[in-house]
């Protein structure tokens, strides 16, 4: 998708703003009451795929195992995506409502987790207990630009480090009273911004309120070092990688790949590719706009547009679904500006049963606080199984017009549907520059997107070629 689309942010003047010199709390005195696993509801983040859910279970069962090694009554442990039949629940804030009413009459703390966020119960609740419960507070690991971004609309833009947002994977939580105000605010005064971009960037603002509500209080003890490292004895929480082992990775042959480009792009960003990443592919075709046989490129009879590209994807879509050219169980759909490594790919989709409905990649959200959708943003890479391809067109989807955005489209579609769109962290819409440096280290990134003001060979070998090397020297300095 364009960005353009993303960046109807009415907030935008405003979030470069007054309050921008307040950094978030941290050392709070202590609370004399000891916290309890009964006061306390944990949520965990977890996604309707197979996978992910069995992921987010087998997290469920941990925490219930541990507390009974602790002697305390099991705390309630709620999976996002069983909370109602929204799929939207994912973004929090349209959860938060019933979240509030049914929990927060007889507990103090929602705490939110990832399905890979390990937690030290006992450490948890004496980090809980130093805040008192009567008050509104906002925990977590604090993150920050180093520079204005476009995935979080340029804000702040004159010091990005004065805004903090927590780190989703090492857990953050919110005290009762804070949480049913939120919920209540989120009845007549709902997020501005149509657009789910950035999760927990968008779930801070929306906290902060333009500096009538609290700011991230930074928790030492919420902790992004790796479960079991030595250096996490005081930690309340821990992290786990972001893809657990699947077994073998899929065979290359198992990938069909579909480039989508046009005359215009024939001569800077297909040889791109072909530098690149297409040796790694052993079935890819080029979809343009005129049929070019030096490439060679495939005509599919579908005029070129400057955006939306619904037509050409969904022709892609037939061409891949007949089985005449390929019965490969996995379709993946890639802008021609898009870096992407297919090895890491490879191991992501051995965690994937081909024979469900799965569309992955980084899942974004449109209106989800009046009942939308989500999608899964085209530049970053679009991978479906055969069979989500063939729910789709036979559903009936299609374009209600040819430049209609065809990632959005195709949301709107699984979200009629009842399919999941199912999100990996390890997809990117945009460039390296436009994320958390300290995010990305811990990754091993499958794709980022677009050539603007960067040399996109030197960007894939860096961030996408094998052996993947860590790259301390590009993390952000420490103030």
């Amino acid at each position: 998708m364009h960005y353009v689309r993303a960046l109807a942010c009415p907030e935008i003047a405003r979030c470069r703003v007054k309050h921008s010199t307040k950094q978030e709390r941290s050392h709070p005195h202590v609370f004399g009451q000891f916290t309890e696993l009964r006061d306390v509801v944990f949520v965990i983040q977890s996604q309707r795929n197979s996978y992910h859910s069995h992921r987010a279970e087998q997290r469920r069962t941990e925490l219930l195992h541990q507390a009974q090694t602790l002697n305390q009554s099991s705390p309630d442990v709620v999976l996002l995506h069983k909370l109602s039949d929204y799929d939207g629940n994912w973004s929090i804030l349209p959860a938060l409502p019933r979240l509030a009413s049914q929990f927060c009459q007889t507990s103090s703390w929602i705490v939110f987790l990832e399905e890979e966020t390990s937690v030290n119960l006992h450490n948890l609740m004496q980090v809980l207990s130093k805040f008192n419960t009567r008050q509104e507070w906002f925990l977590g690991r604090p993150l920050h630009d180093d520079e204005p971004t476009i995935i979080h609309h340029y804000a702040f833009s004159e010091d990005p480090y004065s805004f903090s947002f927590p780190d989703f994977m090492a857990g953050w939580a919110l005290s009762c009273p804070l949480a049913k105000r939120t919920a209540e605010r989120m009845n007549y005064e709902p997020p501005k911004s149509d657009f789910t971009i950035d999760l927990q960037h968008e779930i801070a603002l929306y906290i902060w309120e333009e500096g009538r509500g609290p700011a991230l209080t930074a928790v030492k003890e919420f902790c992004s070092e790796r479960h079991n490292s030595s250096s996490t004895g005081d930690c309340a929480t821990t992290v786990n990688t972001y893809l657990s082992t699947c077994g073998n990775p899929v065979q290359k042959e198992d990938i069909f790949v579909a480039v989508k480009t046009c005359q215009r792009f024939h001569g800077d960003r297909v040889p791109f590719v072909k530098q690149t990443w297409e040796k790694d592919a052993a079935s890819l075709e080029y979809y343009s706009d005129i049929t070019d046989p030096y490439i060679p490129t495939i005509h599919l009879g579908v005029p070129n547009t400057e955006r939306g590209h619904c037509a050409k994807t969904f022709a892609i879509l037939r061409r891949f679904a007949n089985g005449a050219i390929t019965q490969a169980p996995w379709l993946l759909i890639v802008d021609d500006d898009t870096m992407i490594s297919l090895p890491r790919l490879q191991r992501l989709l051995g965690c994937y049963d081909p024979n469900e409905a799965v569309s992955v990649g980084e899942r974004y959200g449109y209106g989800l606080s009046r009942g939308g959708y989500s999608y899964i943003t085209g530049g970053g890479g679009m991978v479906f199984s055969r069979v989500a391809v063939q729910n789709i067109l036979a559903g009936g989807c299609g374009c209600h017009s040819s430049d209609a955005p065809d990632d959005m489209v195709l949301g709107m579609c699984l979200t009629t549907l009842g399919l999941p769109v199912t999100h990996s962290p390890l997809f990117h819409q945009g460039r390296p520059d436009d994320y958390v440096k300290e995010l990305l280290a811990r990754q091993s990134p499958i794709s980022f997107h677009k050539h603007w003001n960067i040399n996109p060979v030197a960007i894939y070998q860096l961030w996408l070629t094998e052996p993947n090397l860590r790259r301390p020297h590009l993390l952000p300095k420490t103030r």
